[in-house]
């Protein structure tokens, strides 16, 4: 405006709009003081620079699917929702890239690649939920991570703004060698790869693209314990006969809500887990070497599931969001009353996941809670343990027994407390325990020199 009064015309300040967006799917609550939900990169630059001329902190979120709290505002702040940003820019086959605003939802963006026989490799178990944006933000992955890896290595270029609405576009470098300046200042883009929002606003992201495997075989495996599918896990993943994609886990809990998400009279066992692993590539998967494997770790060989072709693929990976759907569901009548799923992605390294996952049901067993739900990325040494928080209290028990095992069975072991869904609001007290006091300064320092207000997205990571 010409009198320099910040314009705030895109604001939406009625709170029945404001509660719309005052959860994700970590159970937090915040209800933000204002909203703006802009469709361009113009809208976008101008809110930021209007929020900076009234002090306001802001807060990025995309579809609020985060398990930690990152898409919630602060108190007092803007929740800036970037799901109006959603088209997809450009897609160039020759260079196998393609440039899509933060909105786009992972789902939608494979889709419109399989029509040029590419993919995004990374794979949240969310996507047809989870954006782009959010993927990038908290650097997720998914089951593919196994082969793939996560998202960090699959994002070449970001165009980012800034808390004061300034703009700055990175670029992966392409050069083979450097040994100009430390070296976590040679890449800039991997600074706000996994930044959670406290650094920039994502506008723009290049992504790397893959082309779609000839076939794509799944395999569900039942197994009578759960000391024989993690050493099956273990060996699959040693193997240098078999070359799976994926390799994830099933107790006995989680098995449960597979078969009720397909069921069969050849679908396991009621007391028993299950693995499910997929192949792919342009040769017939080696059924032979997997039926060797399963069966020398006592799989009940004559109830695996092959799931082949597209439509039976589809049914698997609906197989793996019915165990966090199940959780969310049971999760839901105690809401009202403070409660809310408490779910880890700690991860170790994979052959000592075992030994992990047995100390912390004892630990579990120690505190008096109940016993969790485990599924999950074991072929990555990432189990997630699920727990319903029916109260406050509940809730601080559980979140005590997850900070005992981090601290006693998964770190020790060389692990890390966070693996997936980033670290949010929820397990930002948890930081000091794996980063050093070194590592923590120059967090700070960075976020200094990028948002030296401090007003993107406060609680995020960095404990005030």
């Amino acid at each position: 405006m010409n009198d320099g009064t910040p314009s705030t015309s895109t604001f939406v300040r009625d709170p029945s709009v404001c509660e719309a967006y005052s959860a994700d799917v970590s159970g937090l609550r915040e209800v933000p003081a204002a909203l703006a939900r802009p469709s361009s990169r113009g809208e976008t630059i101008e809110t930021l620079r209007d929020a900076a001329g009234l002090g306001l902190s802001v807060t990025a979120a995309g579809a609020q699917t985060s398990t930690t709290g990152a898409s919630i505002a602060g108190p007092g702040g803007l929740l800036l929702s970037m799901s109006r940003m959603d088209r997809i820019l450009d897609i160039d086959p020759s260079v196998r890239r393609a440039r899509v605003e933060p909105g786009v939802v992972v789902g939608d963006l494979n889709r419109a690649l399989a029509a040029e026989g590419l993919f995004f490799a990374p794979d949240p178990t969310s996507e047809n939920e989870a954006t782009i944006g959010g993927s990038v933000a908290c650097n997720a992955s998914g089951a593919r991570t196994l082969r793939y890896g996560p998202t960090r290595r699959h994002v070449s270029a970001l165009t980012v703004a800034l808390a004061d609405g300034s703009v700055v576009e990175v670029r992966r470098p392409e050069m083979e060698k450097n040994t100009v300046g430390l070296l976590p200042t040679q890449d800039e883009v991997d600074w706000f790869v996994g930044s959670e929002g406290i650094l920039g606003i994502l506008l723009e992201i290049e992504v790397l693209l893959q082309p779609l495997p000839d076939q794509v075989v799944g395999l569900g495996i039942p197994f009578p314990d759960e000391g024989a599918a993690l050493g099956f896990l273990v060996e699959a993943r040693a193997s240098e006969r078999l070359s799976p994609r994926c390799l994830e886990y099933f107790d006995r809990t989680a098995f449960g809500f597979a078969r009720e998400a397909h069921p069969g009279d050849a679908w396991g066992d009621e007391r028993g887990t299950m693995v499910y692993l997929e192949e792919a590539g342009s040769e017939d998967p080696d059924f032979e070497g997997w039926l060797a494997l399963a069966e020398s770790h006592g799989a009940i060989d004559d109830r695996i599931v092959v799931f082949d072709g597209e439509q039976a693929l589809r049914e698997a990976r609906k197989i793996r969001h019915a165990c966090p759907a199940a959780m969310h569901e049971a999760t839901g009548p105690y809401l009202a009353r403070g409660g809310r799923r408490i779910s880890t992605d700690w991860a170790v390294p994979f052959d000592r996941a075992a030994e992990a996952l047995g100390e912390a049901r004892r630990a579990a067993a120690a505190h008096g809670i109940a016993d969790p739900v485990v599924y999950g990325h074991l072929g990555n040494g990432h189990p997630h343990l699920n727990w319903v928080a029916r109260d406050p209290a509940e809730a601080e028990r559980i979140e005590a027994c997850v900070e005992q095992i981090l601290v006693e069975s998964v770190l020790p072991r060389g692990g890390t407390v966070a693996a997936e869904h980033g670290v949010g609001k929820l397990k930002a007290r948890w930081l000091p325990l794996q980063m050093s006091p070194v590592q923590i300064r120059l967090m700070r320092a960075v976020k200094r020199e990028l948002d030296p207000e401090s007003r993107l997205a406060p609680g995020n990571v960095l404990v005030s």
